[in-house]
């Protein structure tokens, strides 16, 4: 039976099964271009629907004065500021807008007002503005049309630094500005290239730590003179494969505390004298990344999270001692941002794990108390919800390869289907959090989904990191490819019904798998997916082009473009022989919304069955509730027909 006849079968089957009631069908947004999607039924959309009703609390910063937290969260259709004055108080919307703000900071004298950083459609050109919490009017600090990406306030609390393209559209320049007084807004460095970061400023506020990124693999700190611009290197820039992933001076002004990996496969904690640059390692106890460090205002405790395996630790660190001590009672999961109070007394940090979509707590110190701020809605209830498993496989190499594995509930008998959702990237990590919309995979339609972290994925090391680098990309592929053969060892796991999906580097592997392993799975799910990186680096914003040729190669040199054009999905497209379904966003400027329309294009021309949505007022991913609401019911509808599931398992609605 060909795939469209199996398609009017199922939905004949829906039909007679009440899921497909005559003339009642969702109305897509209008923000949305639907290409090849047929009609959702409002009865599924009902059945969907809770899925994607929660919110999450994410940290952003603690008010100076009143000792409120700032943090974004989602009450309408975007995620935007919100304050919370007590824990567990109520969340007061301070940001009405179309489009998402996520970031923000406090001017930390006084707190009279915030600065937050927002684009338009997802477009990713960020501009800067103030927010003026008397009068609760927003004024544009920066030019509205080049990118800006908000960096620390002063030590005196009076000027904010930041990088922008302002000047060439490619290079990100840093920039100094009061924003009480935006005229005061001026060019302090030229910097050449699209990866600079301010990351802190020096007690006595004359330099500024600038943070270099060549490659995931190779990223330098430099500090700049405030008054001249006049920048010098921190580290050694002949050093290659080290990286500096964060840093903060210590409170005398004499020193830095910065992970990096320099002797290490993982980011350790350490200590950067400037007179001797000598490395005092911290944390070489702890065999894992450290990810972020935030110092206190008083300089007196460092805090640290490490990422052990997926899941992330808190430690607390007296600089007087430099002893690290964890912290043990917080909720497992992933912490995502950490932020200390202006006494130095309360650190505040963001948790998410398989039951809690994202929540803030705040430790005591010294004593070491937990309070929780806020407690997230979820339509959903979550307590019965299965943790992520952690599994393993052996690759082509002998190499092993892990991933988290989310089963069905048990009252779905017999072996199930899967779902591998790759991450994007590639330097990234799939991490045993929140669910959210696909957690329908899981509790109602019985699909195990698999989350796979793949060679060239970020947690294990920077041996791992770089196995997917420029000519062994394909080593990347045949991971998923042992992957599935695992999953034939699995006595609950279906391998007859297999699905691939993934966004961003996520979708071109999830394109690369349905060219060359088509035989092994059912159907395909192409988020935002480079469908061949010789065009896509031919065609990402300018900005950053070359942090991008570093890891998949550099498309102008012949032999890497004879390579990349031979391994590219869309010049192997006559290799997909299963139905694919196409997510893009029109403002995309990352992955080009070209890279998702020629490979539409080409299996619509070949016969291989496409649903393709783009959206008109979204960029790398959509964001807005409503078109997310609608990508899911598409894909549900989509699995559910590709890997004969006859009908969802509709709970009653609560």
């Amino acid at each position: 039976m060909s795939f469209k006849q199996q398609l009017l079968a199922l939905q004949l089957l829906w039909v007679s099964s009440g899921l497909l009631a005559q003339g009642a069908v969702v109305t897509p947004p209008p923000s949305l271009v639907i290409d090849g999607v047929p009609a959702i039924s409002t009865s599924l959309a009902d059945s969907i629907g809770r899925y994607g009703d929660f919110r999450r609390a994410v940290l952003l910063d603690w008010h100076p004065s009143n000792h409120s937290i700032l943090l974004h969260t989602r009450f309408a259709e975007t995620p935007q500021l919100h304050l919370v004055s007590v824990p567990g108080g109520d969340r007061r919307q301070l940001t009405f807008f179309k489009d998402a703000v996520r970031a923000a900071l406090f001017h930390p004298n006084g707190g009279d007002y915030l600065v937050y950083a927002k684009d338009a459609g997802g477009g990713e050109w960020y501009q800067l503005y103030r927010y003026d919490m008397a009068s609760g009017v927003s004024t544009l600090l920066t030019d509205g049309k080049s990118r800006n990406l908000m960096g620390p306030f002063s030590s005196r609390g009076d000027l904010i630094a930041y990088v922008s393209t302002r000047r060439t559209g490619k290079d990100t320049d840093l920039w100094v500005m009061n924003p009480a007084q935006p005229a005061s807004d001026h060019l302090l460095t030229q910097l050449e290239g699209g990866g600079w970061a301010p990351l802190d400023w020096s007690p006595d506020d004359s330099r500024i730590l600038l943070q270099e990124q060549i490659s995931i693999d190779e990223i330098h700190l430099w500090l700049v003179d405030t008054t001249s611009g006049e920048k010098t290197a921190v580290t050694p820039r002949a050093e290659k494969s080290i990286a500096y992933g964060e840093g903060r001076f210590s409170r005398d002004g004499k020193g830095l505390y910065v992970t990096t990996d320099r002797d290490s496969e993982f980011q350790r904690l350490a200590y950067l004298p400037f007179d001797t640059r000598a490395h005092h390692y911290l944390s070489t106890a702890i065999p894992w990344d450290v990810e972020h460090i935030e110092t206190s205002r008083d300089g007196q405790y460092l805090a640290a999270v490490t990422n052990e395996g997926g899941s992330s630790a808190l430690y607390l660190m007296p600089t007087k001692t430099n002893v690290l001590s964890r912290v043990r009672d917080l909720p497992e999961g992933v912490i995502d941002s950490i932020r200390w109070d202006s006494d130095g007394r309360q650190l505040a940090v963001s948790v998410s794990n398989a039951r809690v979509p994202g929540d803030v707590y705040s430790v005591g110190v010294p004593d070491g108390k937990i309070t929780r701020w806020t407690q997230s809605e979820t339509a959903v209830p979550t307590a019965g919800l299965r943790a992520a498993e952690l599994v393993k496989w052996k690759s082509f190499d002998g190499r092993t390869i892990s991933g988290f594995l989310y089963r069905p509930p048990a009252r779905f008998a017999g072996k199930r289907p899967v779902l591998v959702i790759i991450h994007g990237g590639p330097e990234g990590q799939a991490r045993p959090d929140f669910l959210g919309r696909s957690g329908y995979y899981v509790n109602e339609l019985g699909i195990a989904v698999l989350e796979p972290n793949v060679r060239g994925s970020t947690g294990y090391g920077k041996s791992f990191d770089l196995l997917d680098n420029g000519f062994l990309r394909e080593g990347a592929y045949r991971d998923i490819n042992a992957l599935l053969d695992w999953i034939q060892t699995q006595p609950d796991l279906d391998a007859s019904r297999v699905a691939v999906g993934g966004g961003s580097y996520g979708g071109h592997m999830t394109l690369a798998v349905s060219a060359f392993y088509s035989d092994r799975i059912r159907c395909s799910v192409d988020l935002v997916g480079p469908s061949n990186l010789v065009t896509f680096l031919e065609h990402t914003e300018a900005y950053r082009r070359d942090l991008r040729r570093v890891e998949y190669g550099d498309e102008r040199d012949p032999k890497m473009r004879e390579f990349l054009e031979r391994i590219a999905p869309m010049n192997n497209v006559g290799k997909i022989r299963k139905p694919m379904l196409v997510v893009a966003g029109r403002n995309d400027p990352r992955v080009p919304v070209s890279e998702s329309d020629q490979i539409v294009a080409a299996l619509r021309n070949q016969g291989t069955p496409v649903w393709y949505i783009a959206a008109k007022d979204e960029g790398h991913g959509f964001q807005k509730k409503p078109n997310q609401d609608y990508q899911l019911y598409a894909t549900v509808k989509f699995l559910g027909q590709c890997l004969d599931i006859p009908q969802p398992q509709v709970a009653a609605v609560r």
